[in-house]
Formats: C-alpha cells, structure tokens, sequence
C-alpha cells in the first residue's frame, strides 16, 4: 500500500504576523516557520498505518525553499520518500491551483492508495484543499476523520470514523482514498536525534510545475479563483471613554450611549 501525506510549512501563529501590503501576502520569508500542527496528526496517522499495515509512505510539500524544512522532519521520523513541490509559478495559488499541483504531483507518485491531510491549516483556515483533491482525483472523500478503523488494501476498502455534530458516524469507501484527519486523532511524535542527522544529509528532490505535469493557465495566480484585491491593516484602536459620577447616574448615561450607537433598542 502507497500512502501520500500532504504537509505545509505554515508562519508560527505565536510569532509576530508580517504583511506585504502591495502584494497582498504574507511575508514569509521574514516569519518563523512550523510544520502546519494539523498536517502534523496527518503524518503520524501515515507513520501509525504503515506500521500496522506494512505501507510506503511518500510526503509531498508545496512551497518556497525554506518548505524543506518540514520534508526533513517528516524524513528523520522515517517517511520512505519526500519530495519539495516548488516553482515560482506557484506563487498567488489560491486553494482551487494548490489543489491542482497537488493532485498533479499524487498522478507523479503514481499507484496510490491513500491521501492523508490535516483538516486545515493554521494560515488559510478554508479546510476545503483536501476535499479538492479528492474531486480532482476521483478519490473517495472522507473528511473530518476522527479514527481510522480499518484498511483492506486486498479489496480496496476503508473503514472510517467521522466527528459530526451530536457524534459519530462509521464510513467505508472504497480506496484510493482523500483522508483529512482531526486534530486529536492522535498523539505525533517527535524525531530522535540519529533521525535528525541522518535526514540532514538527503538531497531533497524538487519537482517544478513541468515536471508535475502542470498546464500554466492552472496555477499561481492566473489559476486561482480568489485574488486579493486589497489588504489593510485595521485602524489602532483607540482609548475608551469613562463616566463618572453615582450609579444611576452612569446607568442612565450608558444607556443613551448604547441606544445611540444602536447596540441595543
């Protein structure tokens, strides 16, 4: 069995937010960079299956150089192959063209199984790349996967557990599947340091958009459906005002303020 992990390198949400305001992008280069944490449950449910069911796992990243770094993290917890999707032509994907160089590059890995995906990622919050794939594919698409129950690769089946609302609800689909995971699904772990060393020293390979096969009018921004107009940054906020005097008499007073900015009626 051939399973694919899709892992993006994401900016740290607890460092300091940057913005190229002409563009309409973040600044990534100038931010501290983590492996997105729910692609992180993704990877160690690839990790848990091949162990249990004897499967090959193949890590895919889309992004800039510095996106290696989360392809060597997967590398020193023993993924058997990773490989760095990248392309200055990928710039201003939206989630419709990241999608699209995504399943272009599962075609590449060819014989595929299994697609695993956190459920989102912390900077774009959508949650619908994974379901794209999956369209895009053919794939069977089970989303919002809280347990994997059971693989039968012999007859090309999944068993699934599905978070809804009130519960949850037990799926079986045929393979190859798209599967985005829950945070919680599991507990990932962390590289051991002769894992770290050793992913240090692998060349990792890079696959630009004719080697994925991609047509140009299908990526970066002239394939995206959603383009930035403008970005602005909100006004700083300013300082509130106090009343003073007895309770009735700032009681009386809030109240025609909030009637007045019709907060309440």
């Amino acid at each position: 069995m051939k399973i694919v992990v899709c892992i993006k390198q994401v900016p740290d949400t607890e460092a300091e937010v940057k913005w190229d305001l002409q563009k309409g992008t973040l600044k990534r280069e100038d931010m501290d960079a983590i492996t997105n944490p729910f692609d992180e449950f993704a990877l160690e449910e690839a990790l848990l299956t091949k162990e249990k069911y004897d499967a090959e796992i193949v890590a895919l990243s889309l992004g800039p150089q510095k996106a290696t770094d989360v392809l060597r993290n997967a590398l020193a917890l023993a993924v058997d192959e990773v490989h760095h999707v990248s392309d200055e032509a990928f710039a201003g994907s939206d989630t419709l063209a990241t999608s699209y160089a995504l399943a272009k590059s599962i075609e590449k890995v060819g014989d595929v199984d299994l697609v695993l995906c956190g459920k989102q990622t912390t900077d774009g919050n959508t949650g619908v790349v994974a379901s794209e794939i999956a369209t895009r594919l053919g794939y069977s698409q089970l989303t919002f996967v809280g347990k994997i129950v059971e693989i039968d690769a012999a007859n090309k089946k999944i068993k699934v557990e599905r978070n809804i609302e009130g519960g949850t609800e037990l799926v079986e689909a045929k393979l190859p599947a798209v599967v985005s995971v829950l945070k919680g699904i599991n507990e990932p772990r962390l590289p051991n340091l002769m894992g770290i060393r050793k992913a240090a020293k692998v060349q990792i390979p890079v696959w630009d958009a004719a080697e994925i096969g991609a047509a140009k009018e299908k990526i970066g921004a002239e394939g995206a459906a959603v383009k930035v107009i403008e970005l602005t940054t909100p006004p700083p906020r300013s300082g509130g005002e106090m009343l003073s005097g007895d309770v009735d008499e700032v009681s009386s007073l809030l109240v025609e303020k909030l009637l007045g900015l019709k907060v309440i009626k």
